[in-house]
């Protein structure tokens, strides 16, 4: 059987930074993700991608607070399954067409999942996660008494944002979904934005205002469909060690205990790449087999060997 890949691809790279977010900018950037996958489904590869969502949930909710006063607002859970629903056509659409192009008689098929969190998770008591518009003091202070339950806080000296919590993944409802899927050689959109949130109470499922980090929930659909790579993109081809600094260098190999000691020594940013070093941590220490971060226009030569970074457990 051909080497399952489980890809993550972040929202920046679907809506860049500095773009208005019009249908013509965000689908030329959708193509230019999607063409390297095409290209490596072509040869053989089962994949599924799991998208990120930062700027499309987050212009939703400002959608939502500019219609506050006739339209009732959404919960968050509803905006983040609005963006499944909206990347997913568009990933499904941009790679339709390439199937066309390239004469491939190919599949793709979006699920809508569902994340599982446990509510008792630690994160629910310290929202850190900051989503949606800048608010002056004076509006923070107005959503605030309208929702009691919303956390606001002040950020950098831009204005106030909502922070809501960000807990760990278990699992994702839909994982028999996908697998029947991949097995019916569907490239699988899954686990957009990270999921949508639920919890169990009395035996149902309950929606969450809560995000959740999408490498995070790569790493769990990778290790239940037994992938054999996790495969996270960001915005540089290597991960480095003194990033930004002139004895920079890049890191084509690392073990989990190397990863670990590169950690504790601050070489991996909280806002940057350390989640996705702990993802991949996460993946490894459940039994994945090995992880690659690198580029979008690298995914081909990482997967070769000549960039990229790997990371392996020590054994």
């Amino acid at each position: 059987m051909a080497d399952t890949l489980v890809i993550a691809i972040g929202g920046n790279a679907i809506l860049k930074e500095g773009q208005r977010g019009t249908v013509e900018e965000q689908f030329e950037n959708v193509n230019a993700c999607c063409a390297p996958i095409v290209d490596l489904y072509a040869k053989g590869y089962r994949i599924v991608l799991v998208h990120g969502n930062g700027p499309q949930v987050g212009n939703i909710l400002l959608q939502v607070e500019a219609a506050a006063d006739t339209v009732a607002p959404q919960t968050i859970d509803l905006c983040g399954a609005q963006t499944q629903g909206q990347l997913g056509y568009m990933l499904q659409r941009s790679v339709h067409n390439m199937f066309q192009r390239k004469h491939i008689q190919g599949k793709i098929t979006s699920v809508v999942t569902q994340v599982i969190v446990d509510p008792a998770d630690p994160a629910f008591q310290n929202p850190t996660k900051p989503i949606g518009p800048f608010y002056t003091e004076e509006r923070a202070r107005q959503i605030q008494a309208e929702h009691p339950e919303a956390v606001l806080k002040e950020d950098s000296g831009r204005g106030w944002r909502r922070v809501v919590a960000s807990p760990k993944p278990l699992r994702i409802i839909e994982r028999d979904s996908v697998r029947s899927l991949l097995d019916q050689n569907h490239i699988v959109v899954s686990g957009g934005g990270g999921g949508i949130p639920v919890a169990i109470e009395d035996g149902h499922y309950v929606g969450v205002e809560a995000v959740v980090d999408k490498d995070l929930v790569a790493a769990i659909i990778a290790r239940d469909l037994s992938a054999d790579k996790l495969v996270i993109l960001t915005g540089v081809d290597q991960v480095f060690v003194d990033f930004g600094k002139p004895t920079q260098r890049p890191i084509p190999r690392m073990t989990v205990s190397q990863a670990k000691q590169y950690m504790d020594q601050g070489q991996f940013p909280a806002g940057s790449m350390k989640p996705k070093i702990e993802a991949a941590l996460g993946y490894l220490a459940s039994g994945g087999k090995e992880v690659l971060i690198t580029s979008i226009d690298k995914l081909s030569q990482a997967l070769e060997g000549t960039s990229g970074t790997v990371i392996c457990n020590d054994n």
